[in-house]
């Protein structure tokens, strides 16, 4: 099973299936053949991508005609997840930077 990143619906998908360029999520309605939706897709690589032989897609939201693609085989982070780490460690951050008082 794979899960579209933008809404967490959830899409059938086995090793070696295609999914097509124009499918897209049930529920939201997004490209699912799409950068972002990629296993490969890393914003901190080059290019964006950790599949080196794949050529430079400009808008990674839309569906395109990579051959390398692969749907991402977990449901995506909770967007709450996130803002919870950084809460933190500007806590722990600003608490380094605080005068004692004695």
């Amino acid at each position: 099973m794979s899960w579209c990143q933008k809404c967490g619906e959830e899409f059938p998908y086995r090793s070696g299936d295609v999914v097509g360029r124009t499918k897209t999520c049930a529920r939201c309605n997004v490209d699912l053949h799409a950068c972002v939706q990629c296993d490969h897709h890393d914003p901190r690589s080059n290019n964006e991508c950790r599949e080196p032989n794949s050529d430079r897609v400009e808008n990674r939201t839309a569906s395109n005609f990579c051959d390398f693609y692969r749907p991402k085989a977990k449901p995506p982070a909770t967007r709450g997840a996130g803002q919870g780490k950084e809460a933190d460690a500007r806590s722990k951050l600003e608490g380094l930077f605080r005068k004692k008082e004695s």
